[in-house]
């Protein structure tokens, strides 16, 4: 993508006034996005990104430019100028490339470049009429498709030169379902570190009546009530709470600062005893897996949590200087236009030993969050709010009527230590998440697991306090 003496020379140039690490990050990527609603296109979009990014440190702290013009003479320029931020005293250099050859765990068979956008658009006409055809309550549909090739060079001072290849691809599905003036959705929105050989592996058709069958049933169902419950949430995208409430509190990002909840607890008890979480961005073909993270550094199953007992961070290269530590091959970032930092692949509590039959059967009034939503959280704090997708009701170890509008209300830290049932059911979402270092894929996964009490928002007075 760039030759080693061009690129030795961009490095030479960061480190002109005094820095002791330069790094460049180019990418060259393809983008397809189609959005359909009401059964016809609203949009599809095509482009390219290219551009180059660089980053000087001095140490613990860096600067960062990017690019798009990758001319020997503009490289060198926005090298210099960039420089110029560093103050510090010159030190003598030398950069020997070694041309890293990393392992490829993610085969791609039919690239989506080479898939004609007619055939995108068939694959979701068969997601749009599986879902607006399950019942007539099924007032709109919207599904949207994106995949992109990106392909990267990261090179630095300490003479590493690697080159990856990333192919992902996604449809998401929303069904909204109308009834008296009353709406409620479903959604589903699976994806892959794959081409388009990932629809062969899934049923498309599926997922999208799933989605509906979301919708009509909360649609029907009866406010929930609200106050402190058991909560049994189920398998998958449930993760998520685990992924915001308490994954971004172990990123170096906010760590290495001292403001997460978590810092300085290593070797500590956070969590109940049947609780491991870990963060493999090596699973093969995963939504969030990838090679090399965006540092060149080879991607690595870590373990954070272990029957309760906090194991590790996720750590960058600039964070772990910071810090003393090494990277965990956790730097990621959305593109060229952003430096990178301490970010999640796939993040899951692992699989225990009962069923989610067991767990239902062992509570006698509480909540079953069968599909989780968004929400927000307080990454220093931990303190979260989540709204359930699809819920129900558990009364006299059953699961009874359905309910809408609950809400997830806790604190990470203290929910981890209140986690007294995991099941045997491991699963994963796909989605998105942002934070410094730009929009990034993620999974999310997660068995079922109980929570022994946990505040639920809804309907005043009709909840257990």
């Amino acid at each position: 993508m760039l030759n080693k003496g061009l690129v030795e020379d961009v490095l030479t140039a960061a480190l002109s006034t005094g820095g002791i690490f330069a790094e460049i990050f180019l990418e060259d990527r393809l983008n397809t996005s189609i959005g359909m609603v009401g059964g016809k296109i609203e949009n599809a979009i095509s482009g390219r990104d290219y551009g180059i990014g660089i980053r000087i440190s001095d140490g613990i702290k860096s600067v960062y430019s990017y690019t798009n013009d990758t001319s020997r003479e503009n490289l060198i320029r926005v090298a210099k100028e960039t420089a110029a931020a560093i103050e510090s005293e010159r030190k003598d250099i030398s950069i020997n490339f070694i041309r890293d050859e990393i392992q490829n765990r993610h085969n791609i068979l039919v690239a989506p470049s080479e898939v004609l956008n007619s055939q995108k658009v068939d694959l979701m006409k068969r997601a749009y009429y599986a879902a607006k055809d399950y019942d007539e309550v099924i007032s709109q549909v919207r599904v949207r498709y994106i995949d992109y090739e990106q392909n990267v060079l990261i090179a630095n001072s300490e003479g590493l030169f690697v080159e990856d290849r990333r192919v992902r691809t996604r449809t998401m599905i929303e069904a909204i379902a109308s009834v008296n003036g009353e709406m409620q959705s479903g959604y589903f929105g699976p994806g892959a570190h794959m081409g388009f050989e990932f629809y062969k592996s899934v049923d498309i058709e599926e997922y999208a009546r799933e989605a509906a069958r979301t919708a009509k049933t909360m649609v029907f169902a009866q406010p929930s009530p609200s106050g402190k419950m058991p909560v049994v949430i189920d398998n998958g995208f449930g993760g998520v709470i685990f992924h915001e409430a308490c994954g971004h509190g172990l990123e170096a990002t906010s760590v290495a600062k001292g403001t997460s909840v978590f810092t300085g607890k290593i070797g500590e008890k956070i969590a109940s005893d049947v609780v491991t979480a870990i963060d493999d961005g090596t699973i093969t073909n995963a939504w969030g897996s990838q090679n090399i993270d965006d540092e060149g550094t080879p991607m690595k199953k870590n373990v954070l949590i272990e029957k309760g007992i906090l194991k590790g961070y996720l750590i960058d290269k600039l964070n772990g200087r910071k810090m003393g530590m090494e990277s965990t091959g956790s730097g990621r970032r959305q593109s060229y236009k952003y430096a990178p930092t301490s970010r999640m692949t796939n993040t899951y509590i692992a699989p225990g030993k009962q069923s989610i039959e067991a767990m239902i059967e062992n509570t006698e009034y509480g909540l079953y969050a069968k599909y989780m939503g968004g929400g927000s959280v307080n990454t220093a704090t931990g303190d979260f709010n989540f709204s359930v997708k699809e819920g129900y009701l558990i009364e006299n170890g059953k699961i009874g009527k359905p309910v809408r509008g609950a809400t997830l209300i806790g604190n990470g830290p203290e929910i981890l230590k209140k986690i007294d049932m995991v099941g045997n059911n491991l699963a994963h979402g796909q989605g998105m998440c942002g934070s410094k270092s730009g929009s990034i894929p993620t999974n999310v996964g997660q068995p079922a697991i109980r929570v022994q009490s946990m505040t639920v928002g809804g309907r005043k007075g009709d909840g257990n306090e």
